[in-house]
This record gives C-alpha cells, sequence and structure tokens, in this order.
C-alpha cells in the first residue's frame, strides 16, 4: 500500500516544467476546452471557452500542442487560427492548462462531409487497453490485436453505427494495407522469413545438431545452458531484432536437451536482447536515441554533444545493466520464483519444454512441424553448416552497418575519436537493409553448404526454405497486427493523452522516477520502445530543465538530472516493451524461442518488474541524492540478490540427458 501510494503520488505530478514554460497561472481555472471550427481545408478557428461554453476572450500566447508539436499560439479576444501547410486528415490540438480536445477533419469531396467532429481524448487509450485484457484473459493475441485496431478505427471514424462498418473495413483497408506498405515493415518481414528459411535449412543439413554437440561441451548441464545462451545474447549487441531470432533458434535445441522451459528461454533472449541493445556503443539504437538527444539540446541551448550526453547518461542506466545482472544472478544461483519457477519445475520434473494445454490433433501437428526440422542425415552432423551462415548473418550486419552510413568526411574530421566515428557511422546507416543482404547471404550460403556436400538436393533445399518461411507466418501475422495498431494509437494520440494525465508540482529530484513510470506505461500501451522514446525525449528534456531553470539551479546542478532523464526514458521503454504482450520485440522472443506468447509475457513480467521496482525506488532515488553511481549499481545488485535468495526457490536438478 505503500509503494503503491508513492507511485500514484508521483505519477500525479509530471507537467510542471509546462507551467513554468507557459507562464499562464491565471488562466488555469478559466479554460476548460478547446473548440473548433474548420475555415477552409488547411485553416481552422480555436476558441477557448468555460465549462458553459462561454468564450472565454483571452489575448496573448498559449502553448498548444498541435499534431504532436508544441508551438506558442496567439490569442485575440479568444479566438486564434491555425493555418497548416497541407490539409489535414485528422487534426489534434492539446492546450496545456485546460481540457484536452482531438478532433478528424473530413476533407470535402463527394462522398464525405466537410467539417470537424470532436471526440474525448480518454477515448484514445481503449484499443491499446481492450488489445492487451483480450490478450491476457483469451490468450488468443490475433484477436485481441484485431478487436484494438477494430475499436480505434470506430473511434477515429467517428462513434457512430457507421462508423462500426467503417471502421472494420479500414481495418483491413487502411491499417494492414498501411502496415504492409511501410519500407521498415516489409523489410522486417523478409529479414524475418529469410532468418527463418535459413534456420529450416540449416536443421534439415545436421547444422543445428553439429551446433548441439559442439555447445554441449560447454553446456554440459542447465546452468552452463544457461549461461552459453545468456552470453550469446551479450555477444549479438547490434541490433534486438538478430539478437532474438539468432540466439533463440540456435540455442532452443541445447535448452531443451537440458529440459529448461521455453518459458526462461523466451526470458533470457528477450531481455539480453534490448537491454544490451539500447546501451551499447555501436548499434542501430544508438542513431535514434542521439538524434533525440541532440535536437532537444540544441533546442535548449546545451552545448555539450550528444554522444557525451548518452555516455554520461550511462551512469544512470539502471534497468538496463540490473536486467542483466538479475539474469546471471538467477542463473548462477539456479533459483526462480512465481510462475517461471513453475514452468522450470514442470521442465525438470517432467521434461515437457512447453505447458501441456494441446489436445491430441494439436499435438500430432506439433509432432509434424518438428519432424519437418529434423535432420535428414543424423550422422552427418556438423556445426560447420550452421556456423558459418549464422557467422555471415552476424559479420555481414556489422559489415552492412559499416557501408551504408559510411561517410568520409566523419572519419576524416580529426575532433572525433575512433568510437564516435564509429557511432556516427552506425546511426547514419539503413540498419533493416544491412540485415536483410546479411540473411538473404546466410540463406545462400547454408543452401550452397547443403548442396555442395550432397546433404540434401536442390529441390529439397529449396523446399525445406519454404517450410522455414511458413514457420513464420504465425509471428509475421502478429506483427502486421501489432504495427496497426501501433498506427492507431499514434493516429488517436495515445501516448499523447497518458503524457497530458498528470499535472502538479514536482521538485526536480523526483523526476527521473516519474519519468521511467510514464515511458513504461506509454511503451507497455504501445508496445512500441522507439515510439516512446520519440515521444519523450522531447518532451521531458525542456520539462527537466525547465523546471530546474525555475528553481534557480545552475547548470552544473542541473546536467546530472539531464544525464538521469536521458537515461530513464530509454530504460522506462525497455521496460514498458518487456511488459507488453503487443510488443514486435516480445513477440519475436516467443516465437524465436518457441514459447507460447502469453506464457512468455506473464513469466516474464514479475521478474521485469522487480528490476523496474529496485531500478528506481532504490538506485535512482540514491543518485538523486548523490551517492556515487558505481555504489549504487552495487547497492541495487545486492538488494536483488537478496530477493532471489530469500524470495527464490532452488530448482529441483534435471534428469539425465538422453544421448
Amino acid at each position: 500500500m505503500i509503494l503503491f501510494r508513492t507511485v500514484l503520488s508521483l505519477l500525479l505530478l509530471l507537467t510542471t516544467a509546462f507551467q513554468a514554460y507557459a507562464q499562464q497561472e491565471d488562466i488555469k481555472a478559466t479554460i476548460e476546452e478547446l473548440k473548433l471550427q474548420a475555415v477552409n481545408d488547411t485553416a481552422f478557428t480555436v476558441r477557448t471557452t468555460t465549462e458553459t461554453g462561454n468564450l472565454v476572450k483571452y489575448n496573448g500566447l498559449l502553448p498548444l500542442r498541435i499534431n504532436g508539436k508544441l508551438q506558442e499560439t496567439s490569442f485575440t479576444e479568444g479566438e486564434a487560427t491555425l493555418s497548416l501547410q497541407v490539409p489535414a486528415r485528422l487534426l489534434q490540438v492539446t492546450a496545456n492548462l485546460g481540457t484536452h480536445t482531438i478532433a478528424r477533419l473530413y476533407q470535402p469531396n463527394a462522398e464525405t462531409e466537410r467539417g470537424v467532429r470532436e471526440f474525448p481524448m480518454w477515448v484514445s487509450i481503449l484499443p491499446p487497453l481492450l488489445a492487451i485484457v483480450l490478450a491476457l484473459i483469451f490468450r488468443e493475441v490475433l484477436l485481441a490485436l484485431f478487436a484494438g485496431i477494430w475499436v480505434g478505427s470506430f473511434v477515429i471514424y467517428g462513434l457512430s453505427v457507421k462508423s462500426m462498418f467503417t471502421g472494420l473495413l479500414a481495418v483491413a483497408d487502411t491499417y494492414l494495407v498501411g502496415a504492409l506498405t511501410d519500407p521498415d515493415h516489409v523489410s522486417v518481414i523478409l529479414f524475418s522469413m529469410l532468418i527463418g528459411g535459413m534456420v529450416a535449412i540449416i536443421s534439415k543439413n545436421g547444422g543445428m545438431a553439429g551446433v548441439v554437440n559442439l555447445l554441449s561441451r560447454y553446456a554440459r548441464s542447465a546452468k552452463s545452458s544457461q549461461l552459453v545462451t545468456w552470453g550469446l545474447g551479450i555477444a549479438i549487441f547490434f541490433d534486438d531484432y538478430a539478437n532474438t531470432l539468432i540466439v533463440g533458434n540456435t540455442m532452443r535445441p541445447v535448452t531443451d536437451k537440458h529440459n529448461i522451459s521455453r518459458e526462461k528461454l523466451a526470458y533470457i533472449v528477450d531481455s539480453t536482447a534490448a537491454p544490451v541493445a539500447a546501451i551499447a556503443f555501436v548499434t542501430t539504437w544508438v542513431g535514434a536515441e542521439l538524434g533525440y538527444i541532440k535536437d532537444a539540446a540544441s533546442t535548449l541551448g546545451i552545448q555539450e554533444g550528444a554522444y557525451s550526453l548518452f555516455f554520461n547518461s550511462l551512469e544512470y542506466a539502471y534497468y538496463p545493466v540490473l536486467t542483466l545482472v538479475f539474469m546471471l544472478m538467477l542463473i548462477l544461483m539456479n533459483r526462480d520464483f512465481g510462475l517461471m519457477h513453475k514452468a522450470e519445475t514442470r521442465a525438470r520434473s517432467t521434461g515437457a519444454v512447453s505447458a501441456v494445454r494441446l489436445s491430441e490433433k494439436s499435438e500430432e501437428k506439433q509432432q509434424q512441424e518438428m519432424a519437418e526440422f529434423a535432420p535428414v542425415d543424423p550422422d552427418r552432423s556438423r556445426a560447420i553448416n550452421a556456423l558459418l551462415p549464422v557467422l555471415i548473418v552476424i559479420f555481414g550486419t556489422v559489415a552492412g552497418l559499416l557501408y551504408t552510413g559510411y561517410d568520409q568526411s566523419t572519419w576524416d574530421d580529426t575532433s572525433l575519436g575512433f568510437f564516435r566515428k564509429l557511432s556516427v557511422t552506425i546511426g547514419d546507416s539503413n540498419s533493416y537493409v544491412a540485415l536483410i543482404w546479411a540473411s538473404l547471404m546466410g540463406v545462400l550460403v547454408a543452401a550452397i553448404l547443403t548442396i555442395s556436400q550432397r546433404i540434401m538436393s536442390l529441390y529439397e533445399t529449396m523446399e525445406s526454405l519454404v517450410t522455414g518461411f511458413k514457420s513464420m507466418l504465425p509471428a509475421i501475422l502478429i506483427l502486421v497486427l501489432a504495427w496497426s495498431l501501433a498506427s492507431v494509437t499514434k493516429e488517436l494520440y495515445t501516448a499523447e493523452y497518458l503524457t497530458s494525465l498528470f499535472s502538479g508540482n514536482v521538485s526536480p529530484r523526483f523526476l527521473p522516477e516519474i519519468t521511467f513510470f510514464l515511458a513504461a506505461i506509454i511503451a507497455f500501451s504501445t508496445g512500441s520502445s522507439w515510439g516512446t522514446m520519440a515521444i519523450l525525449y522531447p518532451l521531458m528534456l525542456p520539462a527537466t530543465w525547465y523546471v530546474c531553470q525555475q528553481l534557480g539551479m545552475s547548470q552544473e546542478e542541473t546536467m546530472p538530472i539531464i544525464y538521469n532523464i536521458i537515461s530513464v526514458v530509454l530504460a522506462g521503454s525497455v521496460f514498458g516493451d518487456h511488459c507488453s504482450p503487443i510488443s514486435d520485440t516480445t513477440i519475436l522472443s516467443s516465437l524465436a524461442s518457441g514459447c507460447n506468447h502469453i506464457d512468455h509475457v506473464k513469466t516474464q513480467m514479475p521478474y521485469a518488474i522487480t528490476v523496474a521496482l529496485v531500478a528506481n525506488l532504490i538506485c535512482t532515488n540514491l543518485s538523486s541524492w548523490g551517492v556515487h553511481w558505481f555504489l549504487v549499481y552495487l547497492i541495487g545488485a545486492g538488494a536483488l540478490w537478496l530477493i532471489i535468495r530469500f524470495l527464490g526457490t532452488k530448482v529441483e536438478a534435471a534428469p539425465a540427458a538422453v544421448q
């Protein structure tokens, strides 16, 4: 109860920065909402009104967030005209000191009426909320995501009887089509299919069996096989998608051999991928992070470079770092708790690495699918047939990132260090192109090795490739629906609404904690850590700066808080992403590990929440009081050790592996 009250009180304090920035306390009690009226295709009149609907004849500047962009708007006699460069399909105007209104503009044509329809912003949270609830209750992700998209379309198209049918059709012709025509989404689909095809080929040619035999030298027990998985998760640091798919598919036969539950494998895979990619110096994440940081720093007049800001923020990267430490402790101490302990006990005692919920027909179908990946000749199990294609994918991705992001002027700049040049190059790269190139080369190498050694014919190799493609279809369907739902939440400004829920006065000392939980809520609701960063970096960095300036803090006193905010936006995004059943990385982790998706979410969430609470209620509080960062990490790790020691239970030793 004390913890609940603490978190609740913190969440009720967010947007003081807007108040300090706007200096409009005098109208806070009078402006209740905004009224929109279309003037023409690109112009709108905004009226400030009271609760009774009377016009407030306010004169002066009022900060408004227009389609997600904060700008000063000049009011004369309570009215202001907004002019847009292009006709708006959807116009959203948010008053920082009043009730928030979202409006949809129907463009004039022969079939639709012209004008503005308004609806309350609270309904924008319904689509992701419905998807999450249905996914957890019915354990059917496809239906849950589809229902969320339909409800969002119903809201967007007018909240009427007609919009129920219009919104249903829009699920397919607008949102699903939009998700499939996005170049980045298509790249992820192609990469996933190619990885699935490569895995099928190297499974049939005996390469995966050879890897299992090779790793068995080091993975001789449940503990050591988990350690190998954890180590591979850290080693493949450059991209979370590549990390998830490669480690999950490669280690699944090894962990199955030692009766490690698929839930535990999915947890290790998922919780090494994003944390490592988020904090490593050279990753596909760094470019986006530096872009957000640089834009905010330039706006605030901070002279320190974006890379330096990111580097200094790593002192406060408590959640990503402690997540890796927590996993290592669980493995070394051979303890688990909650639903994960039940899953591990089931796997060790019965050998059932997955929860038994399938009917006889489903079990037969699963056995047939597993047979499709069995080696055609068990006596010709060569690890090189799997290791070489996998290494091609890993190093090919790195090479592709360097090639697509290379700029001679960057490497000729003597003012930049090597790691800074490397970071800039990776940041400017096209990660999706690099992943497609690398996975395509991996497939070609796997096929050449298989055919040249006469393990399978050309026809059989192509059949295996198609089998791998088909194995990725369920995940691709979920991904497309998840992207469509993300598009709906973006159009409804769900993240903007969540951000605007909280207002009040707050001490700078509490801003990092508030920011973390806000990022977690947005990432959990939208399923997108990148989308959360895109919203909160431009919002919370200026907010923190203005709060500190209002209290008369010097820049030397302000910058440590800025570093902390940079870190917790990233950490909260990753945490929310870990817990969200509609997150694409969570879905991919389930797929690559062969784990039921909802089982993965339910077993991972308690562990993620445990680390998040320690990272924020202990570590962030200690750092805000000036405790040295290294000591804070030690205290956080010690707290996690105590939790595992006293809440965790030893997992019974697995029976001897069948050779």
